[in-house]
């Protein structure tokens, strides 16, 4: 395969770019490197380029379960798979890329009349993220819609790509194979497979979000799924009462009316109450320090209220820490990535 002139180290890299940027919490200081591969090949040629230069890397998908350093390391490449977009339809494989919007699944479910892919409306990170953290919503999670993933061994000097049947992945509540090994998902086939008339429908569906060159901020990005799944209606498809349900909810909770990673905390299902009601009991929920505030809407999430700093952020989930612990005897466990 012959190289493009995109296609070098040096050329795919940007340099001094605001991480906040990259983030649906918009928090996030200057990358000395910076990416946003779209191919496989941009993506392992960046891999190499690391090794030779004496780089480390961190790699993320659309920043919506993050949260980045105020400073972060100059020796670092920070690493975007949200260009990283992409399907292919064939008449018995159905394989999606992890930089796929996860939401995206229940727009083109609801395109491709394939039932089931509901819950991911409105989740707002992507595929690969998903699969790592088996995303849920309800009684609903990644695990279920998928059939075999694909990815990279990052300890494999080879960089080759391996694949591994769901039923392997170890899935529990927000675990997965992905989180004991260095592997880098790569995008997995899903368990349906659309009709062929439909497919250019969908690489219609597809190409329109690539234009927008990923998720600004989540009320765009909210605003975007939110007319595409209006558009539909006007096809005479109908909305199915579950993605108006969680519209319904997100919007309640104001989900994306400020910037925040969601929920902050998994629960603990052992405890049998959700973190978030266990906030509002130490009444928290509204409590500021800096730019960083915890939801008065919603006690799981910490939200970017006044050009907060990770600093303020993290001051604010150990906050909610040592509180729950002091009263109910546990510590949550975070759901957000802090990057250092």
């Amino acid at each position: 395969m012959m190289l493009n002139n995109r296609m070098t180290f040096e050329n795919l890299c940007m340099r001094n770019e605001p991480l906040a940027n990259h983030s649906s919490y918009q928090i996030g200081g200057k990358a000395n490197f910076f990416a946003m591969p779209e191919t496989v090949e941009e993506l392992l040629t960046l891999l190499q380029g690391c090794r030779t230069h004496g780089l480390d890397y961190f790699i993320c998908g659309m920043g919506s379960n993050l949260l980045f350093p105020d400073n972060p390391r100059e020796d670092t490449l920070y690493i975007s798979l949200k260009k990283f977009v992409y399907w292919d339809i064939q008449p018995s494989k159905w394989f999606i890329s992890s930089g796929t919007p996860m939401s995206m699944l229940a727009i083109s479910g609801l395109l491709f009349n394939i039932p089931g892919y509901e819950f991911t409306y409105l989740l707002p990170g992507g595929l690969g993220a998903g699969i790592f953290m088996n995303a849920k919503y309800n009684h609903h999670q990644i695990s279920d819609i998928i059939k075999t993933v694909y990815y990279v061994d990052l300890s494999d000097p080879s960089l080759s790509m391996q694949s591994i049947d769901v039923s392997q992945c170890k899935y529990g509540y927000k675990q997965s194979i992905f989180q004991m090994n260095p592997w880098l998902v790569l995008g997995a086939d899903m368990l349906a497979v659309p009709d062929a008339q439909q497919i250019a429908a969908g690489n219609e569906l597809l190409e329109r979000w690539k234009s927008k060159e990923g998720m600004s901020t989540l009320a765009s990005f909210y605003s975007y799924m939110d007319a595409e799944a209006s558009a539909l209606t006007k096809q005479g498809l109908m909305i199915p009462s579950d993605m108006t349900d969680i519209a319904k909810y997100r919007n309640g909770k104001r989900h994306f009316e400020y910037p925040s990673c969601g929920s902050v905390f998994k629960n603990n299902y052992d405890y049998g109450v959700p973190v978030g009601a266990l906030v509002d009991r130490l009444n928290l929920k509204g409590k500021e320090y800096g730019g960083a505030m915890i939801s008065p809407y919603h006690g799981n999430m910490i939200i970017n209220h006044n050009h907060a700093t990770a600093e303020e952020i993290q001051y604010l989930m150990n906050t909610i820490i040592e509180g729950v612990n002091t009263a109910f005897g546990f510590e949550p466990e975070p759901e957000v990535v802090v990057v250092k």
